[in-house]
């Protein structure tokens, strides 16, 4: 099965076998938008410094919707990086869940109770595919090989969003945490960069409730 993009595996990550979200879900799509620019950044489709995103390539498509509207917004309004993804980050939760749907990935799921509007569920067809997801995260942690630049950023999601539980590694929370930070620390600039990026913009999302 071919690799899917990082917001895909994060959404993955970021659910139970049920469909039910572990995380409030305005972080998530902040998480998930974060997640496709970094997906752009690594490929050299964008580049990243000093909080600023511009266009490196030629727009052409990559095939994922959700980061082809990402790249395309940033084609058309280059320069501080926190725009969109905060912009993206509005559809970013619905859109990346019908596009697990539509390559089969994800089931909708309808039940109907008599006298109750009928509840729609996304449930995995094949739970394989959260193991896949979260795969490169562990064995970074782990230490099996030396994580690539995609596997310590989904490392660095993992540990914003404190999603540290569903990698199920057999250490307390707060030591797995550290130590996925610090595998972003060793990571590619843009990597620890864009990160820090969407920290910042999760803290402020949660701040902002309690206002």
């Amino acid at each position: 099965m071919n690799r899917l993009p990082l917001h895909q595996d994060l959404y993955l990550v970021a659910h139970d076998q049920s469909g039910k979200p572990l995380i409030h879900q305005s972080s998530m799509a902040l998480g998930l938008a974060g997640a496709a620019l970094l997906d752009l950044a690594l490929d050299g489709r964008v580049a990243v410094a000093r909080g600023r995103v511009a266009v490196s390539d030629p727009v052409v498509p990559t095939g994922d919707p959700l980061t082809d509207d990402l790249l395309a917004l940033v084609a058309g309004e280059p320069g501080d990086v926190r725009s969109p993804i905060k912009k993206v980050a509005e559809r970013a939760y619905d859109r990346t869940r019908e596009d697990l749907v539509a390559a089969g990935v994800l089931l909708r799921v309808t039940k109907r109770v008599m006298g109750v509007l009928p509840t729609t569920r996304y449930q995995l067809a094949d739970v394989a595919s959260v193991v896949r997801a979260s795969s490169g995260a562990r064995s970074a942690v782990e230490g099996w090989k030396k994580p690539d630049a995609r596997a310590a950023a989904l490392c660095g999601l993992v540990a914003v969003l404190r999603l540290e539980a569903e990698l199920y590694l057999d250490l307390p929370s707060s030591e797995l945490v550290g130590r996925l930070r610090e595998i972003v620390r060793d990571s590619p600039r843009v990597v620890d960069e864009l990160v820090a990026v969407v920290d910042t913009l999760v803290a402020e999302a949660a701040i902002a409730v309690y206002r």
